[in-house]
């Protein structure tokens, strides 16, 4: 059906109002779609039989006095949108709680070997452990524990990101840092520009100024997670006297404080030299 309208996961999510794609990941996975969401279908295609699309029998599409008729041959999709999108072209497994609610499936640092090479099995990604978070309760979102200092000191050993699946590499957030999933790691590292072609490379960055950049081939890549979020047993200390004191003699001599903030950001490198 997605073929015979040219729609993708997120033109399809986008054409029935829903604000997440998870619902449409979870069928494409193999989970059985709710009542409401067939009957979501229905009512934006009413052109689709409902025998096709809840028993699997007839033809896709009725005729106009409602009998079904053939599909017609999926057209061909216009080079411009396959260009358009940038991803690994898998699908996402989830798992939903009794209610049919997307769970946040936590990947400690002892699965996350595991998971590198088996997150696109039902199978594994059920036995991880699943939790229902404040504030990430719409979407869908997974939840990966921190291993080493690479991050430091922005996030510590044993903190835990909470990430949104990126599905087009294009639309990522430069400068945000995010889970990056190959066949033999997960990482957590800092993207400083977007991803423009499959065929590429990207750079990894960490906030350690002791651990340096380096490249990883695009086509590597097998998912790409955006953290949103953080939970942390680590408490800051006392706030940066001399940093404060600073600020203060800066306000004193006429400076807003917002504008050397921007200043600063302005001036910022964009990214760091590989040596």
């Amino acid at each position: 059906m997605m073929s015979h309208y040219n729609l993708n996961t997120n033109s399809m999510a986008k054409e029935l109002g829903y604000t997440a794609t998870s619902k449409l990941y979870g069928i494409m996975g193999g989970s059985a779609p709710s009542f409401g969401t067939l009957t979501d279908i229905l009512d934006k295609w009413p052109e689709v039989s409902s025998d096709w699309l809840v028993l699997g029998r007839g033809p896709m599409l009725r005729s106009a006095g409602g009998a079904a008729t053939p599909a017609a041959p999926a057209p061909k999709a216009p080079t411009a949108l396959s260009r358009s999108v940038v991803n690994n072209g898998g699908v996402l497994v989830v798992t939903v709680d009794k209610d049919g609610e997307d769970n946040v499936e936590m990947v400690p640092v002892a699965a996350q070997a595991g998971y590198a090479t088996q997150h696109n099995e039902a199978v594994f990604v059920q036995d991880l452990p699943r939790y229902r978070l404040p504030g990430f309760e719409r979407g869908k979102f997974r939840a990966f524990e921190v291993a080493g200092d690479s991050m430091e000191p922005t996030l510590n050993h044993r903190d835990i990101v909470v990430c949104s699946l990126v599905d087009n590499w294009r639309l990522l957030v430069p400068d945000d840092m995010y889970v990056v999933v190959t066949d033999e790691s997960v990482m957590l590292k800092r993207i400083r520009v977007r991803i423009e072609d499959r065929n590429g490379e990207v750079i990894l960055h960490s906030d350690n100024p002791h651990r340096r950049p380096y490249p990883l081939d695009c086509a590597d890549i097998t998912e790409l997670w955006r953290v949103r979020g953080y939970i942390s047993t680590y408490l800051p200390s006392t706030p940066d006297v001399t940093v404060e004191r600073l600020w203060e003699v800066i306000e004193a001599l006429g400076f807003d404080r917002a504008e050397v903030r921007r200043h600063l950001d302005e001036n910022a490198p964009n990214s760091t030299p590989i040596s």
